[in-house]
């Protein structure tokens, strides 16, 4: 975990001296740059370390950080990965073929 907040750290927050339009971002992406923030109180880093993890898996980042990450995946890992990919293209398929049906009658006014 520690490991992942300073590639975080180091690759969302910036130096303060900076501002946004220096840094050759958008001011409409100024809130996707500030980041994730997470209040340290009465000295509790763990607590903060959590949050900040759960922040971040919910957020999506994690996921990012992941995949920009050029290590060796395990072919077991693929294997598993491949699965839950087909699993959610199958899903998405069947819920659009439930759409459709549920359009269509409402088309014809059944």
């Amino acid at each position: 975990m520690n490991a992942i907040a300073r590639r975080v750290s180091a690759t969302i927050f910036a130096p303060a001296s900076q501002g946004v339009n220096s840094l050759g971002r958008d001011p409409s992406q100024i809130q996707q740059w500030r980041g994730i923030r997470v209040k340290v109180r009465n000295g509790n880093l763990e607590r903060a370390l959590v949050l900040m993890q759960r922040k971040m898996q919910s957020s999506g980042i994690e996921r990012l950080i992941k995949q920009e990450q050029t290590h060796h995946v395990k072919n077991s890992e693929k294997r598993i990965l491949a699965r839950k990919n087909l699993e959610r293209k199958i899903r998405s398929q069947e819920l659009a073929r439930k759409l459709q049906t549920i359009l269509i009658k409402k088309v014809r006014g059944l």
